[in-house]
């Protein structure tokens, strides 16, 4: 990695601000991390000077954060790519998102949720027509798993936290943050009207940050019969830029429920989501509006 001069060579927060220090540059993380990777649509995408651009995609590569990768031999072309310096900022994207949507664009209270009206679930609702890059999740059984099935329909659930009785608890003062409960009632929800989207040949998918160990003993305790997978690395958290909130030091996603078709494509958003067991039902009629056209 190229060490790049900073005010204090000692601190850390100093040295990485020398690397991804401007807005542009988190802002061009940011946008590969969402599946943008060749130069004209990172710059149509932005906004941003075709000078400005070849400047901190050269210094990223330089820095390890990104990677090229050719993609059209003649004349050379190439991608860009996050390397495992890059991904490693993920978390920090997150935390950006987090603090802005709560002390900028918000009131600054916690919550796992948002009203109908609000800059968040209007930026989640914008999903729609959104297509998913490649990328891969953790099964709770270890496996890396695609988190689109192959089947005409996925539905991808996303939820705070759900754990099973006798392990790790819950965190403190979980119950007082709006829209935190309800995970347990949702997934065993799905879990009970899961004949009904197999008709529809829709696969249902959960996904949390937590452990991929956590999610497991969860499953395991409440008979769940599809997958749950960990998002803990924020991958698809930072791919869609999907709402979050911070809770016993932990990043954890808002209750959201994506359908996308088998083209990767976000079809359509439940957000925000203020009654777990309910959404099953919408789930099942949104699937049915999008099959019929």
């Amino acid at each position: 990695m190229r060490h790049t001069e900073a005010t204090d060579p000692d601190c850390a927060i100093a040295q990485a601000l020398a690397v991804v220090g401007d807005a542009w540059t988190l802002l061009l993380i940011r946008d590969v991390a969402g599946g943008t990777h060749q130069f004209d649509a990172l710059r149509t995408g932005l906004g941003i000077s075709r000078k400005i651009l070849t400047e901190r995609l050269k210094a990223l590569v330089a820095d390890g954060v990104l990677e090229k990768r050719l993609y059209h031999p003649h004349p050379p072309r190439y991608e860009y790519h996050l390397t495992p310096a890059g991904r490693g900022l993920l978390p920090v994207l997150v935390a950006l998102q987090d603090w802005g949507g709560r002390h900028v664009l918000g009131d600054g209270s916690l919550s796992a949720t948002s009203t109908a009206d609000s800059v968040e679930t209007r930026r989640v609702h914008a999903l729609v027509g959104h297509r998913l890059p490649e990328l891969a999740l953790t099964a709770a059984g270890g496996e890396a798993v695609d988190p689109v099935a192959d089947r005409a329909w996925t539905v991808l659930y996303c939820f705070p936290g759900a754990y099973a009785p006798g392990g790790l608890d819950y965190p403190p003062g979980w119950s007082s943050i709006p829209g935190a409960r309800g995970c347990t009632l949702e997934s065993c929800s799905y879990r009970d009207r899961m004949a009904e989207f197999t008709a529809r040949d829709a696969q249902v998918l959960g996904v949390s940050t937590q452990r991929p160990d956590q999610l497991a003993a969860f499953a395991e305790h409440q008979r769940i019969p599809f997958p749950l997978l960990s998002d803990a690395e924020l991958r698809l958290t930072t791919a869609l830029r999907l709402p979050t909130f911070r809770a016993a030091g932990v990043d954890r996603l808002k209750r959201l429920t994506l359908v996308l078709d088998a083209r990767r494509t976000v079809r359509g958003v439940l957000y925000p989501v203020t009654d777990p067991a309910g959404s099953v039902e919408d789930a099942l009629a949104l699937v049915d509006r999008l099959a019929a056209g």
